[in-house]
């Protein structure tokens, strides 16, 4: 049997080791510590699992080592600290039993072998000895060293028990398959497809928090190719499933909009590791089901599928517990603007064009950038180049007008109080079109981004309405 005891080198093991056996107990290090080990991945959370009292080992080590702070959760039996830069979290090994209706086990004392049973995955069941008599020997039952030389993701026990129990291990099997790189066994993947619908017991949050992972995975399209294949994906988004298929008319055909945005996605991913970025790839083309025509002279059309994905954003958002502040406002102006640096790669990119999109992107405009050159997804590598070529005219167009004209995060020179001063007006709807009139002729260029022009400007609009100004606005 593999012996690991050279790889154990933070003083926590065994120091664990030591007091397990000074009370008798047996004691381990198990699960992603373990595979991660094999894998030679960082892995800074060190999981001790303890024939006996957890909460109490927990203590007395952490005594021993002088670390003050120990969190004990005594719901779950479980406690943590800090030791150096990792986190070291203590439980009693433990068997579980579930109802049909909760993914929330009636737990009992357990063994080891007890404990190992329960787990998720073969490669997450692995755990390695801590006591003095067996420090570093590996206890590997179901062959999870195998799994990890395969690159399977397989259950220990059958797997329509593993997943009926506790049906968030579906979605925690496509984020180990995407984030390792590896493939879910055959035997498993099917018992994923027959057990989807249990999906319907978890939360929208720890949902999300598994999508999240396989998101922010290299390569997340292989998480959700497997998200879609076992039909995972169309309980909590099916939003995102209605992207998929192809329709043909007339001999004519529109892309496989699902496929599409699994190719933007990863090519996001090449450019940027932002989880709302990503999340604005996923979500570039969502309105194009609902907004789906087709005309007999110009084909498939997906009119203002940007302006409908926008108004999409925040349901799906809200239906998905993900945050509904800066993060969901972010995602749903990056789906409301994805098409308009492509429209200025067609046409005369003027400073007017640019100057608005400065101002509606502000500091997105990078992110923004970045999206819809991921976005150019065509076989036709002529095609790509051209598109990739008048996207760095208009980048170089935004650096020019943004040192010219200072326009991203534009505030109008001239403020609503200081209208209001200048004529001697209330609040009310003069001073409103004053204000919008300053933006409109700033960003068309006809005025500079400037006081003095805004202010001479406030002053000629003031007086085609009538209004008189102060003797102090005078010029």
């Amino acid at each position: 049997m593999m012996n690991l005891a050279s790889h154990l080198t933070h003083p926590v093991f065994k120091r664990v080791g030591e007091l397990a056996d000074e009370r008798g107990q047996r004691a381990f290090v198990i699960g992603g510590f373990v595979r991660d080990l094999l894998l030679d991945r960082p892995c800074k959370d060190i999981d001790i699992v303890t024939e006996g009292s957890g909460i109490e080992l927990a203590r007395a080590t952490a005594k021993s080592m002088g670390i003050r702070q120990v969190h004990v959760f005594k719901n779950f039996g479980t406690a943590m600290f800090k030791a150096r830069d990792y986190e070291v979290e203590f439980v009693g090994a433990r068997k579980e039993s579930y109802s049909r209706g909760s993914r929330k086990p009636v737990v009992e004392d357990g063994t080891l072998e007890d404990d190992q049973n329960r787990r998720d995955f073969t490669i997450n069941a692995m755990a390695i000895s801590l006591n003095a008599d067996s420090f570093g020997k590996l206890v590997d039952p179901f062959g999870g060293v195998d799994d990890l030389n395969r690159k399977w993701i397989r259950t220990p026990l059958d797997p329509d028990v593993t997943y009926s129990d506790d049906p968030l291990r579906m979605l925690r099997a496509v984020r180990f398959a995407s984030q390792l790189g590896f493939r879910i066994e055959e035997g498993s993947l099917a018992s994923i497809r027959r057990n989807a619908k249990r999906l319907s017991i978890i939360s929208a949050e720890r949902i999300h928090t598994e999508v999240n992972k396989i998101i922010l995975s290299p390569r997340p399209s292989r998480g959700f190719k497997l998200l879609f294949k076992t039909k995972l994906l169309h309980k909590f988004f099916p939003e995102m499933a209605a992207l998929q298929g192809v329709e043909w008319r007339k001999g004519v055909g529109h892309k496989d909009n699902f496929y599409h945005t699994l190719e933007v996605l990863d090519n996001v991913a090449e450019h940027s590791d932002s989880l709302w970025l990503r999340w604005a790839a996923i979500m570039h083309d969502i309105a194009k089901p609902p907004t789906k025509r087709f005309d007999a002279r110009s084909g498939w059309t997906f009119h203002g599928h940007e302006d409908r994905g926008a108004r999409m954003v925040p349901k799906i958002f809200a239906r998905m517990k993900l945050p509904m502040d800066a993060k969901m406002k972010y995602v749903q102006k990056l789906v409301l603007l994805h098409l308009r640096p492509i429209a200025l790669t067609k046409e005369v990119v003027t400073d007017s064009a640019v100057r608005r999109l400065l101002f509606e992107a502000g500091d997105d405009i990078d992110d923004l950038m970045i999206l819809c050159r991921a976005d150019i997804t065509s076989k036709n590598e002529a095609k790509v180049e051209r598109y990739l070529r008048n996207y760095d005219v208009v980048v170089e167009k935004l650096r020019e007008v943004e040192e010219k004209d200072h326009i991203r995060n534009f505030q109008p020179p001239v403020s609503g109080e200081e209208i209001m001063e200048a004529f001697g007006i209330p609040p009310s709807r003069p001073v409103g079109d004053i204000k919008k009139a300053i933006k409109e002729a700033i960003l068309d260029g006809d005025i500079r981004n400037d006081v003095v022009e805004a202010k001479r400007l406030m002053l000629e609009l003031g007086a085609q309405m009538g209004l008189t100004p102060s003797p102090s606005s005078r010029p």
